[in-house]
């Protein structure tokens, strides 16, 4: 079982994991809807996404595009 915190997951043990470059897309917007970084295949990395809006993590990302 885990939680949703922030953006984050917290696993069995109480830790809360971030989201890594190397997650697809695709992963995401099952999270975060079919709009999640538009105009992106989702065979692309969160890592590149994230590299190319300029940001360092996933809520800087987020936050950014609520922004908008």
């Amino acid at each position: 079982m885990s939680d949703n915190l922030d953006n984050r997951d917290r696993d069995l043990n109480g830790r809360i994991r971030e989201k890594n470059s190397n997650t697809k897309v695709g992963t995401l917007r099952k999270t975060y809807g079919e709009d999640f970084a538009e105009g992106w295949r989702s065979d692309a990395h969160l890592g590149t996404v994230l590299d190319e809006a300029s940001v360092d993590s996933l809520s800087e990302y987020l936050k950014q595009q609520r922004g908008r």
